[in-house]
């Protein structure tokens, strides 16, 4: 397993289609970049959930996932499930997003995800975001859609459990799913660490990555 840096990180973007998204598919990872660069700025785009419950509880939610981090949230009203539908709405608050930031790296959905709104998503920010490292993570779900991943951050056990702690803590809203309890999130992550010598993990679907080994 050849591990391989970035170099220094001072802006991330995460997006998600939804509220939790992006705690579930990269919290350990936000944790870890935060921890680590403290100051570190982080603009988050969610397309639903905006006015309401939802929206506070990603408020909170990524307050904590990001320590010490400047972060700018916007939450969107888009329909939950309709994203297809809204493209033109989605795609201007992406490109919003793009105007005003240049960051180090992006956490998005992966292009392989089952569900529309994360796919769609997915899609469209390798077309904004040309130029830059954009790590498409996944999140559990009913289809069945995981699969070989191709980039790894592996998660201290503390990270790891930390990561669970906050997602049971932030988003009352979803506890009742079947999916989302404390043995899915940690299993997963402890099936991804197995794939990179580690004992947790997150895993990133990459579409495009340029090295320069000469420096």
């Amino acid at each position: 397993m050849i591990r391989l840096g970035t170099g220094r990180l001072d802006r991330v973007v995460a997006v998600g289609a939804h509220c939790d998204d992006i705690a579930i598919g990269a919290g350990g990872t936000l944790l870890t970049l935060c921890l680590a660069r403290p100051g570190i700025r982080v603009d988050a785009l969610v397309l639903s959930g905006g006015g309401g419950e939802r929206e506070e509880e990603e408020r909170a939610a990524l307050a904590a996932f990001c320590p010490g981090a400047d972060l700018r949230l916007t939450v969107l009203k888009l329909p939950d499930g309709r994203m297809p539908a809204h493209w033109e709405e989605a795609k201007a608050a992406v490109e919003e997003l793009r105007a005003r930031t240049e960051p180090d790296v992006v956490l998005a959905p992966r292009a392989e995800d089952a569900h529309q709104d994360h796919r769609g998503l997915a899609r469209m920010m390798t077309t904004v975001f040309r130029d830059h490292l954009v790590l498409g993570y996944e999140i559990v779900k009913w289809d069945g859609d995981l699969g070989p991943m191709t980039a790894y951050q592996p998660l201290s056990p503390e990270t790891a459990e930390r990561k669970v702690r906050l997602l049971q803590e932030h988003y009352p809203s979803q506890r009742h799913r079947p999916w989302y309890d404390r043995e899915a999130f940690l299993g997963l992550a402890r099936i991804r660490g197995i794939e990179c010598h580690a004992r947790y993990a997150e895993a990133f679907a990459v579409t495009k990555l340029t090295l320069d080994l000469g420096e």
